[in-house]
């Protein structure tokens, strides 16, 4: 089932939360949602799910609004607030009460209970739950209905890297068993290890929509390590090599191979420790896109300079 979003546009009196927003998120991947604090990922989510009003466009699961599903909890599994569950309850009520609303039976619970690792605690009070317990509890809310989509907001957040890689591995079977699966998270390098495309909002506008691959390719830059920077960079100058990253003998060098800066520098007599090719992270890739939208961030620090 996809997640269609369409024009989407949420004002509070004169200021624009998101506007315009428009992606899709189709089934059998797991699609990443990323931006910085304040960006518009919370306010995204809540209007696909019918919390917030949007004031202009539309969110559909499979061409129908959140809000006209006969049954939500059968369709749309969604964590956006991992301790929203009543502190006196167990674990166990939780999950029940929340499957009477849509009639579901005490054996789905016991299911997901194990299924989250919360089986031994399932008579346990929420209220004495760890942060990490608190996340697979509301996780096998997000299960309970058997649904196709699973919206999670920021689901890896105080798990112990037990719990992230039962995530992970969970996460990718419900994509590859043909579910959608919408994510947000902060933790760039474990989204990368968990998404296969990645979508980017910063200040209220979309500013990527595209598959991981294309985000951490290969890019021709190449990471050099010599104690002969200086003699290198005058070498190579007028050449249009860019030189970045500057730091106790090491450089990135855009604009030139690896072999010709194997062959110009043995030329030289200029002695290389290492040269390799650098690929792009996820984190680098995102860093670029929200470079300029970030609202609450650090100095930015000095730029690429020629060589």
């Amino acid at each position: 089932m996809t997640i269609s979003i369409e024009g989407l546009s949420k004002r509070y009196g004169g200021r624009y939360a998101i506007r315009d927003v428009s992606f899709e998120v189709h089934p059998g991947i797991v699609t990443g949602f990323l931006g910085p604090n304040g960006a518009g990922k919370s306010t995204t989510l809540r209007s696909i799910v019918g919390l917030d009003r949007p004031t202009a466009g539309r969110a559909l699961i499979d061409g129908t609004p959140y809000r006209k599903l006969r049954a939500p909890l059968l369709e749309v599994g969604t964590l956006l607030d991992g301790g929203s569950a009543h502190k006196a309850r167990t674990a166990v009520d939780h999950l029940r009460w929340i499957a009477a609303t849509h009639g579901i039976g005490r054996r789905r619970v016991g299911e997901v209970m194990e299924l989250a690792g919360l089986g031994s605690v399932a008579r346990r009070r929420v209220g004495g739950f760890s942060l990490g317990m608190t996340q697979r509890l509301g996780i096998a809310v997000a299960l309970l209905g058997d649904p196709h989509t699973l919206i999670l907001d920021e689901p890896v957040n105080g798990l112990d890297p037990d719990g992230v890689t039962w995530l992970r591995g969970l996460l990718a079977g419900f994509a590859a068993s043909g579910g959608t699966v919408f994510l947000s998270s902060h933790l760039l390098g474990e989204l990368s290890l968990i998404a296969q495309h990645i979508v980017v909002i910063g200040r209220g506008q979309i500013i990527a929509d595209k598959p991981l691959s294309e985000l951490v390719s290969p890019r021709p830059i190449v990471h050099v390590r010599t104690p002969s920077l200086p003699e290198l960079t005058l070498l190579l100058a007028g050449e249009g090599v860019t030189v970045a990253n500057v730091a106790a003998g090491t450089a990135e060098l855009e604009g030139i191979s690896a072999e010709a800066v194997a062959e110009r520098a043995a030329s030289a007599g200029i002695v290389l420790y290492e040269l390799r090719n650098a690929t792009t992270q996820l984190e680098d890739a995102y860093n670029m896109l929200t470079r300029d939208a970030v609202e609450y961030g650090m100095p930015d620090r000095p730029g690429p300079t020629e060589a």
